[in-house]
């Protein structure tokens, strides 16, 4: 059986055939018509209150705060009252019930941007012909006084509620109401649609820009918030990476040491036994594969420019180093070592010196002047540091420099590689407080002995 395939050609313009650019651009502007003034163009939108902190509102009392959210409210039912006294003055010679109809036709639409700002809109637009009726006197259209004021206040009211494609779509249609109430009933009196048409532009010009500013300006904010968020989240990957380096040396280095001690160890002996010459092999590779094993995985944190220090990584006892470099840099600062001393392994005595380093840097950057007072606790189960300064002093020649918080990022990251906890804050006399906790495991064997 043969299977016969035909292909057709569809004609041009239909089907899948493509279309030109003005064509799209048509189709794209009246589907943002649609969405914009068509589409739930009566959905219910309650205006929000205003935001109060504000450079003015935020510096009034707290009851006079809390009605001052409800400004644009009052505001809307302020313009309302305009446009329902402009509508209820006789033009012609109506007065009583018609100049009262005429009033509230007006200020309907602009109580409606309260609650449905689109289909406000549509009621100021349907309600301009209608108060040029009931008016009756025709010196004044398309737009009678209080219909100039209502539908004036309700485009400027619903192009700041919305966005300004649907503002530009308004004055559109204004302007093509404009033109056929001009183009079927103008005689020469009709002359209220150019004043309203420039207006009207004018104003939501001056709205499009507003809504341009806002945006540029929570943009900046955005932007802002990640680059500080991007900056923080580098400061932290550069504190690791530092820390990967520093266990690198210390570890490497103590590896490096057991290697060649168990690679010595037979030669001190005389005849060792051939068990004995086993073990400390065995020992020795081990090392010699751990310490390759450490070079693959911690070796890949170093930059290509990086050297290794020459000299051991600095432990608790250079604490007393540390705080003559900051007396001589104009630091009162004073040491309290509670607890018996006891070696502890090398990455918590790194740790420990570098957060306490920080901590004094801190000090000199952000209280110059202050004293500073460091505890080192060794107590059961771990070490406790408490790096604490006093406020600094009044009059003060030397200004504090502003900080990002990214030197308390790295302290915590070292407290949390070790399992450690920390609490960092200000404290009741003024000053600032550090206070850490890393716990050390008791050695096995020393606690069998």
């Amino acid at each position: 059986m043969t299977e016969t395939t035909q292909m057709r050609t569809a004609p041009p313009g239909a089907g899948g055939a493509p279309r030109s650019p003005e064509y799209r651009l048509a189709m794209d502007a009246l589907r943002g018509l649609r969405q914009d003034l068509f589409h739930d163009a009566f959905a219910y939108r309650p205006l929000p209150p205003m935001a109060t902190d504000g450079p003015l509102t935020r510096r009034l009392p707290g009851r006079l705060r809390s009605h001052a959210a409800r400004l644009p409210q009052a505001l809307v039912v302020a313009a309302a009252l305009v446009a329902l006294f402009g509508g209820s003055v006789a033009v012609g010679s109506i007065d009583g019930p018609p100049a009262l109809l005429s009033g509230l036709l007006c200020a309907i639409p602009v109580l409606a941007t309260l609650v449905r700002p689109v289909g406000a809109f549509w009621l100021s637009m349907a309600a301009t012909p209608v108060v040029g009726a009931v008016d009756g006197s025709f010196t004044e259209w398309p737009w009678t006084p209080g219909a100039f004021i209502c539908h004036l206040t309700v485009l400027v009211i619903v192009a700041i509620r919305t966005r300004p494609r649907a503002a530009a779509w308004m004055w559109v249609l204004t302007a093509v109401y404009a033109f056929l109430v001009e183009t079927l009933l103008g005689d020469g009196g009709y002359h209220t649609s150019a004043p309203m048409l420039l207006l009207s532009a004018l104003a939501l010009l001056a709205v499009a820009v507003r809504h341009v500013r806002r945006e540029a300006r929570q943009e900046v904010t955005a932007q802002r918030t990640v680059t500080e968020h991007e900056r923080s989240r580098r400061t932290l990957l550069e504190e690791r990476t530092t820390i990967a380096r520093e266990l690198h040396d210390v570890v490497a280095h103590h590896m490096s040491v057991v290697a060649i001690q168990a690679e010595a160890a037979p030669y001190r002996v005389e005849n060792p036994p051939e068990e004995l010459e086993r073990a400390f092999a065995t020992i020795r590779e081990n090392a010699v594969a751990a310490l390759t094993e450490l070079r693959r995985v911690l070796g890949v944190v170093r930059a290509e420019d990086y050297e290794a220090p020459d000299a051991p990584q600095p432990t608790l006892a250079d604490l007393d180093a540390l705080l003559g470099n900051v007396r001589d840099a104009g630091l009162t600062v004073e040491k309290t070592v509670t607890g018996a001393v006891r070696e502890l392994p090398p990455g918590v005595e790194l740790s420990a010196y570098r957060i306490v380093q920080e901590a004094l840097s801190n000090t000199l950057r952000h209280a110059p002047g202050a004293t500073a007072r460091v505890e080192v606790s060794h107590v059961l189960g771990g070490l406790g540091l408490r790096v604490v300064n006093g406020p600094v002093p009044e009059p003060s020649l030397v200004k504090p420099s502003p900080g990002a918080g990214h030197g308390i990022t790295g302290m915590r990251e070292r407290v949390a590689m070790l399992d450690g906890a920390m609490t960092a804050g200000p404290t009741a006399e003024g000053g600032y407080e550090v206070t850490v906790f890393l716990p050390v495991t008791a050695d096995p064997v020393e606690g069998a002995a």
